[in-house]
Order: structure tokens, then sequence, then C-alpha cells
């Protein structure tokens, strides 16, 4: 049991930055999800991590593999979509989910094109599925710094936060607190995607924080049970994906994920709240 729990991160450094990493990412990537899921925006999250792709690269054609100029640019590249998506909404009269789907389709080819200007395959590989392996002390650090901030602006905004995905209407009509909330949390998406995109690279690092929010959803109606499921969901999700990866040699980014996938699908299966074999179990009259 040591031997394949313990060892790997016992004797190997880079399994423990990967370790710290992935717990990093866990922490402030669920509640975020949670609150996606709450305001019905899980494919937009999905939308806005390959927004994230052009900035990133253009970072890259100006620094090469530079940790600051890829954040900065990935940064500046999901501000970008996740808010002119919002105002092409409002501004025309395609929907947002519409909006966010061509913004998408454009960031992805545009950034392949951009890294695959310069860059190797192996550049864009990095790119597009992380290197949750390789993560340095720079890179670390930047994402327990993402996941720090995440939870302090959370303890912080949690009420406004809450009430603004599930009636911002309501929100906006006793308070001024509404659209600054938005922007918040859009900023919170955001910098989590950008962490994960180091680690998990582009495809893979919205699946780290909506794949353990919907798998939560199916054990308790109660929000803080939910976002404390959802977290550790996807730590469990990483530190058994790592633990996969290195003793069957795939890649670590998706076996961090098809985990997550199968916490999700035991999920549906299992899950006391809608799950499928709990449906089938004949209840009493009444009974809710």
């Amino acid at each position: 049991m040591y031997d394949y729990l313990i060892a790997p991160f016992a004797e190997f450094d880079f399994m423990r930055r990967a370790l710290v990493g992935v717990l990093a990412l866990g922490l402030g990537a669920g509640p975020i999800g949670v609150l996606m899921m709450l305001r019905r925006m899980s494919l937009a999250g999905d939308a806005v991590a390959h927004a994230i792709l052009p900035g990133a690269a253009i970072g890259f054609l100006a620094a090469g593999l530079n940790l600051y100029a890829m954040t900065i640019g990935g940064m500046v590249a999901g501000f970008t979509v996740a808010i002119g998506a919002g105002a092409l909404a409002r501004a025309t009269q395609m929907k947002e989910d519409a909006a966010l789907a061509a913004f998408y389709l454009i960031s992805l080819a545009l950034g392949v094109l951009l890294v695959s200007l310069r860059g190797s395959n192996v550049d864009l590989l990095h790119v597009l599925f992380g290197t949750v392996l390789a993560l340095d002390d720079a890179t670390l650090t930047l994402i327990v710094s993402i996941a720090s901030v995440t939870l302090v602006v959370l303890a912080v905004l949690w009420r406004p936060l809450v009430m603004e995905s599930v009636d911002a209407g309501f929100l906006r009509s006793v308070s001024r607190a509404g659209a600054p909330s938005h922007l918040v949390f859009l900023a919170l998406v955001v910098l989590n995607l950008v962490g994960g995109f180091h680690a998990l690279g582009t495809l893979l690092a919205v699946g780290m924080m909506m794949l353990p929010a919907v798998a939560a959803r199916f054990w308790t109606r109660d929000l803080t049970m939910l976002v404390g499921l959802s977290v550790v969901i996807a730590s469990a999700s990483g530190v058994l994906g790592l633990l996969v990866s290195y003793h069957s040699g795939v890649p670590s980014g998706p076996a961090i994920i098809l985990v997550a996938g199968g916490a999700y699908t035991l999920s549906v299966l299992f899950g006391p709240v809608g799950g499928l074999l709990p449906r089938l179990v004949p209840r009493h009259h009444l009974e809710a």
C-alpha cells in the first residue's frame, strides 16, 4: 500500500510539486465551479478557458515559455472574451451562449495558429495539455497564490456572489453590489482558469472546475456541503490522477480529468439527489 499511495510523493520532488499544485487547484476551482453551475454557465467556463489560449500564445511569441508573459497574456484575453461576449449579447440580439461559442472557436483556432508559428509540436502540447509534473517554483507559487486570493475573496463576498448567482435581478433591486459582484466573479473564473492552464493546459483546465461541482450536485442540496464536497472531489481527483499517471505511465493531465469524470459517473449512478439507481428504488407514498 505504501509503494502505491505514499512512495511516489515521498521519493520524488516533482510528484510533491504536482501534489501541491493539484490540491491548490482543487481548493480554488471547486467553489468557483459550484457558482458557475448555479449560474448555468458550465459551458461558458470552457469557452473562457479556450479564450485564454491566444493571449498566452502572444506571450509565448514574445518571450517563449515565460510564466509571466503567458499569464498576463492569458488573463487579458480571458477578461476580454468574458466581458466582450456579455457586452455583445446586450448590444445585439445574439444570446450570450452563442457569443461565447463564437469567441471560443475563434480563440482556439487563433491560439493554435500563433503557437505553431514559432513553437514546435512539444510547445503546442505544453500549451494545450499542460505540464503538471513539471511545475517549477514560480508556477507553483502562482497557482497557490491564485487559490489563496480566491478563498479570501469568497470569504469576504460570499453572500453577494451567491445571491448574484441565484437571482441577479433581486440583488440589483436591493443593492448596488450586483454589477461589481459579477465582475469579481468573472475575475475569479479567469484567474483560476489561468492557474489551471499552467498545470493542465487550456483544453483540460475547466475540467478541474466543473466535473467536481456537477458530481457533488448528486450528493447534496446544501450549498455549504456542495462547495466542500466539490473541493474534496477535485483534490481527490488530482491526487488519484497523479498516482494513476505515475504507475501506468499515462499523461498526468488527462488522467486527473478522467478520474474526475469517473467520480461524476459514480455520482450519476449512485448519488442520492437525482442519481439513476436511487430513483429506481421504490418509495413510500408521499415520500420526498
